[in-house]
């Protein structure tokens, strides 16, 4: 790639640890890098004054500070930008920005690519090419707040890939982005993970310490319609995920939230409805309603606005909290399901 320094040692995938190790007699100076990297967006050395000149100098020769290659930008007329990145391996993601109200939020990816297939989901049409180490996620959220020049608010994992198949590198981002002294500070309930319903993943989130937010990409009331739409389901059926989930929300006393991406003619009829009401009253949940975004590629239709409307209303009864996210970026297919990093 043009404009990036190849050198042994990576800034920005170090650790604390690792960079101490790194910097060998000087390791109080670790913090004072990552800062530099982090909250400062530095692109050399050379701009870190509090460090002596001997360290920037040797930094410049033993070590290089990546950043991602801004491929593309897209604006939506609603405000949402979709960016396409080139990684240092010459993969690519597509990460989005979101602003809505007082939140500033970053959608990020944590695969190039997703191997888990989803009927209704562009991004599967990829294929799956690998997992992003935590540094790769975390500069994702660096990067665009760069380019929008605004703080970032929140940051959920739902863009392109499983999260909990790639358990560790995610974990590690979410605390480097909610490192308030050498990270991004953000907000722990501020950090929302998506995941198609990986169990070994669930029941190891609920013992984080630290209070992310967990949703569930539900997409459907009975194993045979959420088999057909996610084949994940097949190794993790409804009832085991249920049980999961309620594990999960036991341990960290809190509520998690459903999504449920309305298609037409799938899994919008009022027995779906009801069927997920009576889930989310066994679960402590919200449910987030989202209309599906159409995909030139896919088979599927968007629902009507008043089937939207039915279906939200036979939710009611159920005394579940419910919202309608209308997704933002759409014309720009940057929106829910419609990511495929194209060129």
């Amino acid at each position: 790639m043009e404009n990036q320094k190849y050198s042994p040692f990576n800034i920005k995938a170090a650790t604390p640890g690792k960079l101490k190790e790194f910097l060998k007699d000087k390791p109080f100076r670790a913090y004072q890098i990552l800062k530099w990297v982090w909250q400062k967006d530095a692109k050399d050395f050379s701009c870190m004054t509090d460090i002596s000149k001997s360290l920037r100098e040797r930094l410049s020769e033993e070590a290089f500070i990546p950043t991602h290659r801004l491929i593309r930008k897209v604006a939506s007329s609603d405000g949402a930008i979709k960016f396409l990145f080139e990684l240092l391996d010459g993969e690519k993601i597509e990460s989005v920005f979101i602003p809505e109200g007082d939140r500033r939020t970053v959608c990020v990816s944590t695969q190039a690519g997703c191997p888990l297939r989803c009927a209704f989901c562009r991004t599967g049409l990829m294929g799956f090419k690998r997992n992003l180490e935590w540094w790769e996620i975390v500069e994702q959220v660096r990067a665009v707040r760069e380019e929008v020049k605004e703080r970032i608010t929140n940051v959920v994992f739902m863009g392109m890939g499983e999260p909990f198949l790639n358990y560790d590198q995610v974990l590690n981002a979410l605390r480097m982005l909610n490192n308030v002294n050498y990270g991004l500070g953000i907000g722990a309930r501020k950090l929302t993970v998506s995941t198609a319903g990986i169990i070994p993943g669930i029941l190891k989130f609920a013992e984080v310490k630290e209070q992310f937010k967990l949703a569930i990409s539900l997409n459907a009331t009975t194993d045979e319609v959420r088999s057909y739409l996610m084949p994940i389901n097949k190794t993790y059926p409804l009832e085991p995920l249920f049980r999961a989930l309620r594990h999960y929300c036991a341990r960290k006393r809190k509520r998690i939230t459903f999504e449920y991406v309305l298609i037409k003619g799938v899994n919008d009829t009022d027995e779906d409805a009801k069927r997920l009401g009576r889930i989310a009253r066994s679960i402590p949940s919200k449910i987030n309603l989202i209309p599906y975004n159409p995909c030139d590629e896919l088979p599927f239709e968007e629902p009507d606005d008043r089937d939207v409307q039915r279906f939200y209303e036979l939710l009611y009864p159920f005394n579940v909290t419910v919202t309608i996210r209308w997704s933002k970026g759409r014309e720009i297919k940057a929106a829910c399901g419609q990511l495929l990093a194209e060129s």
